[in-house]
């Protein structure tokens, strides 16, 4: 258990969670050893050898078209991104913006309901979408001969989605049924779900991506229809296509499937920011469990400037050396050594829309309770805020951030996920070498001014959940299905 995971900031397949992990975090899977020098030096290599790519063009309609060229497999990933994520959702509007992701598959006004997936399993690729706080993305990853036929569906649903009442009425229910079994029966996602509920109390974080059980049952076919109209339209949307593929010849499919699509003007977006919070919050949350849990969330700034801010690129490092690797403090302290946790994490989120947290989390060892692990992941943090980190141990983890960027540069899949997640947060896809400069030269004694800056009571939530006897009559229910 990682609280990285935990923290993804939406609904996601489990494939894909597992790739946007690579990333957004700094979790990495072992590997073998190799030097700081020549990790570096390989990135340095990957990272000058792809200054003239991706590529970029702007239709009339404020479309963005981002193409990067991967001619290892004869494949290619195409992905369209709308910067509307929940977030964007009102008070008694939640999981709007995910319930449409379900009804972009049910049909448009040229293809019957469930066509487009038949059309994109034909070409011998799939497909799938997921939705977060800050946007919605669909994806297919097809033969490279069948991506203009792909592009042609996603222009095709952003301007014709079709949709009756009663697929309305029927998919909703799938919905809800999802809550169900993805948070309701999932006692850490209910403490993850209580935890940003209490940590924010104006910023809409607050809110489920997945939506309140009663906002999905009041939820009307015309709800889902009018954040289709509100914010599927091409100034609100850009293109990501990695692999196999020509930019010239993409571009020009780009402007015949896309560039006769009007742009409409969209819904103000007022400022949400979160007021200062004035002291330590504490929730429990009861549910069926074996095993208690803790989630511990402290108010951080996020990255603004890839430039000038420091903080961030500092916060991602802290979260490495405690639970960056196998050999990190969490897992090597706390797991393995004293034994007082069954498993423990620590996650931060630089790169996104709204306000950060970061986040340390655990489960109790056999005979230990919540309050000596709360004890045990603040010991390790103050460890860092008095003693600091020794060269090798920010040495250790400057390896695995380089490495995992050169394995993500493996996937195209990956790297289509990069360049939308930081489009979606405003950053842009020229930032991504900058950003990991930026994190290799961070210092230890950078890593020790943030731990020592940040981790106040004034700005911190904890949610505890206090495990209620499992009831052995209650059957397991079938996982929802991941494909729409």
């Amino acid at each position: 258990m990682q609280s990285a995971q935990g923290m993804m900031r939406g609904l996601m397949p489990d494939f894909i969670r597992s790739v946007c992990l690579t990333f957004l975090s700094v979790h990495s899977m072992p590997m073998k050893p190799i030097s700081l020098l020549a990790a570096m030096t390989l990135g340095l290599t990957l990272s000058l050898a792809a200054l003239a790519n991706p590529y970029e063009k702007q239709l009339a309609n404020g479309l963005r078209v981002i193409v990067k060229e991967d001619h290892r497999a004869p494949t290619v990933v195409n992905m369209v991104w709308y910067r509307a994520g929940a977030m964007d959702e009102k008070d008694g509007y939640s999981g709007v913006a995910h319930a449409l992701e379900h009804l972009m598959f049910k049909g448009t006004r040229k293809l019957k309901s469930g066509e487009f997936n038949r059309i994109v399993a034909a070409a011998g690729g799939n497909d799938n979408a997921f939705t977060s706080l800050d946007y919605t993305a669909y994806f297919q990853i097809v033969p490279k001969r069948a991506l203009a036929r792909m592009m042609a569906l996603e222009a095709d649903r952003m301007q014709n989605l079709a949709f009756s009442k009663g697929e309305f009425a029927s998919e909703i229910k799938v919905v809800m049924e999802e809550r169900r079994l993805r948070t309701e029966d999932n006692p850490h996602a209910l403490v993850y779900e209580a935890l940003n509920a209490a940590a924010f109390k104006a910023h809409p974080y607050r809110r489920p991506v997945i939506g309140w059980m009663d906002d999905l049952e009041n939820m009307s076919w015309q709800d889902a229809m009018n954040w289709y109209r509100d914010w599927y339209t091409p100034s609100n949307a850009y293109v990501v296509i990695v692999g196999d593929v020509n930019k010239d010849e993409v571009f020009k499919l780009a402007e015949k499937y896309y560039g006769g699509i009007k742009s409409r003007a969209l819904p103000v977006r007022k400022p949400q920011l979160e007021p200062e919070q004035k002291g330590i919050k504490r929730i429990v949350v009861k549910a069926p469990s074996s095993l208690p849990y803790i989630a511990m969330a402290w108010k951080v700034p996020k990255l603004k400037d890839v430039e000038k801010d420091s903080d961030p690129y500092a916060l991602q490092v802290l979260a490495a050396v405690l639970d960056g690797h196998d050999a990190a403090r969490f897992s090597r302290k706390l797991v393995r050594e004293s034994r007082i946790a069954h498993a423990a994490g620590a996650g931060y989120d630089a790169t996104l829309r709204g306000e950060s947290l970061f986040v340390m989390d655990g489960q109790p060892g056999e005979g230990r309770t919540v309050a000596e692990l709360e004890s045990a992941l603040r010991g390790e943090l103050k460890s860092v805020q008095e003693a600091g980190v020794d060269e090798a141990e920010l040495a250790r983890v400057k390896v695995q951030l380089v490495a995992s960027q050169i394995y993500k540069r493996d996937s195209m899949m990956a790297q289509a996920m990069e360049i939308g997640g930081l489009e979606a947060a405003g950053f842009h896809w020229r930032d991504i070498d900058r950003m990991l400069e930026k994190l290799k030269a961070v210092t230890a004694e950078q890593v020790q001014a943030v731990a020592r800056k940040y981790f106040n009571d004034d700005v911190l939530t904890v949610a505890v959940l206090d495990p209620q006897p499992i009831d052995p009559k209650v059957a397991k229910k079938p996982a929802v299905p991941l494909k729409h």
